[in-house]
């Protein structure tokens, strides 16, 4: 572990040192590039230069301990008992920062909600969820933006697609994909049972066109007129757009917006999205080993969550996680499980890596 530290300490001046050359500082893609090579490596050379500090005080105090001088050696013993776990601990912090990197984590991600089992309930709590994503966004100042709405007739969605771009997105919300199950009393029942209704989550790292190429001659384009609720005309031009990826048969369609264009764009951003998951998911199969440290199998058929709305409980099943603060998370206070699952996800990876090593 020490000797990649180092390396990395080395590539981490040699990169400030760039980073103020006039060839770099006048090309913007170069820029960006340093800029981002610096990012990536900056947390751990930071906790690395740390940990040499704690050592270097504990070699110093250490060394104090010799001295005749009851009161040196008083102190000295004083520095040790502070350095000692402070240096275990910046070690541990390292162990989890030297750990593999999703490339994925930087992305924006596109989130699609669907109503399950349970009909108009199923179609309430959906858009109760996506409430809770969207102020979760709002607080790490994400944008969000609506790509594709069906609506039921009791104000619930049947289906809604976003796509949520900001720092970092991917790396917060990819423990969201599956089914989250919710346990309460619906408005419509009239004896106060509780009812259990289902939606799934799937939460998608949007893939650039340099990730994923579509040749045009893959896919067909079809035109019809947007609706609302109920068969309602929202406008009477063919703006939205139905795109089917003939060589996987995938179909996006895409209606929010009243220009065909904006529609067609953003059905792309879905269906390159959704391809690249296609993608991911066979190599993943290829790699069935390494799946054995995530957290659950990813499967959007598995439980994820339950939502008990008359304990205010929220439960995570993958982790064992419980937490009775079910109305503060659907304001989007979600952080604490978000947290809970990093964690969780870390701690098998430092097992595995542990593992590989013995």
């Amino acid at each position: 572990m020490i000797d990649r530290l180092e390396q990395m300490e080395q590539l981490y001046n040699e990169l400030q040192a760039q980073f103020v050359l006039p060839e770099v500082i006048n090309d913007h893609e170069k820029y960006q590039k340093t800029a981002k090579a610096l990012r990536e490596i900056e947390a751990p050379v930071e906790k690395y230069r740390e940990l040499k500090q704690a050592r270097q005080g504990l070699a110093d105090s250490r060394a104090l301990l010799a001295e005749s001088d009851a009161d040196m050696r008083a102190m000295a013993a004083e520095e040790i008992a502070a350095l000692e776990p402070r240096a275990s601990a910046l070690e541990e912090e390292l162990k989890v920062l030297l750990l593999p990197k999703d490339p994925n984590d930087e992305k924006n991600v596109v989130l699609e909600i669907r109503a399950g089992t349970g009909g108009d309930e199923a179609t309430l709590f959906a858009a109760e969820v996506f409430r809770m994503y969207t102020r979760f966004a709002e607080q790490h100042r994400w944008k969000v933006e609506v790509l594709s709405l069906s609506e039921s007739g009791v104000g619930g969605y049947k289906e809604i697609i976003a796509i949520i771009e900001g720092e970092r997105v991917y790396s917060q919300l990819k423990w969201e994909s599956g089914v989250h199950r919710v346990q309460r009393v619906p408005a419509t029942e009239t004896q106060g049972r509780v009812h259990t209704s289902a939606i799934t989550v799937a939460v998608l790292p949007e893939a650039e066109e340099v990730d994923i190429k579509i040749e045009p001659k893959d896919i067909r384009i079809d035109t019809f007129c947007s609706s609302g609720p109920g068969g309602q005309s929202v406008n009477t031009t063919y703006s939205a757009v139905r795109i089917t990826h003939l060589p996987t048969n995938t179909v996006v369609s895409c209606q929010d917006e009243k220009s065909q264009i904006k529609n067609r764009e953003k059905g792309m951003r879905v269906l390159r999205s959704r391809l690249y998951e296609m993608e991911m998911e066979r190599q993943q199969s290829e790699l069935a080993k390494e799946r054995k440290s995530m957290v659950g199998s990813g499967d959007r058929s598995e439980k994820i969550r339950t939502y008990n709305f008359p304990q205010n409980r929220l439960t995570d099943h993958r982790i064992g996680l419980t937490l009775h603060q079910l109305d503060l998370i659907m304001e989007g206070r979600l952080q604490p499980v978000v947290d809970a699952l990093i964690a969780h996800y870390q701690a098998e990876q430092l097992k595995a890596t542990a593992a590989q090593a013995a």
